[in-house]
């Protein structure tokens, strides 16, 4: 499953809504650390089925990041049943991003 992306419309179905662990990359197009994690996080959709992982341009779409209170990108959130489960900020490697899932999930 590749990475998809995600509105301000469209969250509350796309990551509240899903039955299946949700990673939430928010991210914009002119931020150097997202880019780095952006192969990162494409690379994991399509690895493991057990979460999906969806984009928010926060240039595109300022509802979502005002309300879950993101200050720096690329900020990472783990929705588990529609809830908050925890938080990452900054772009790190594949490894610690696995071992964050596996903390988390």
């Amino acid at each position: 499953m590749a990475t998809e992306t995600t509105t301000d419309q469209n969250f509350d179905q796309d990551v509240l809504a899903s039955d299946t662990p949700v990673l939430v990359d928010f991210w914009a197009e002119w931020c150097g650390p997202c880019k780095q994690v952006g192969p990162v996080l494409e690379e994991l959709s399509t690895e493991r089925t057990d979460i999906k992982i969806v984009k928010v341009n926060i240039d595109e779409n300022p509802e979502m990041p005002v309300k879950y209170g993101v200050r720096g990108i690329p900020t990472m959130m783990l929705f588990k049943g529609g809830e908050l489960a925890d938080t990452k900020v900054g772009a790190m490697p594949k490894s610690q991003l696995e071992a964050w899932l596996s903390e988390v999930l």
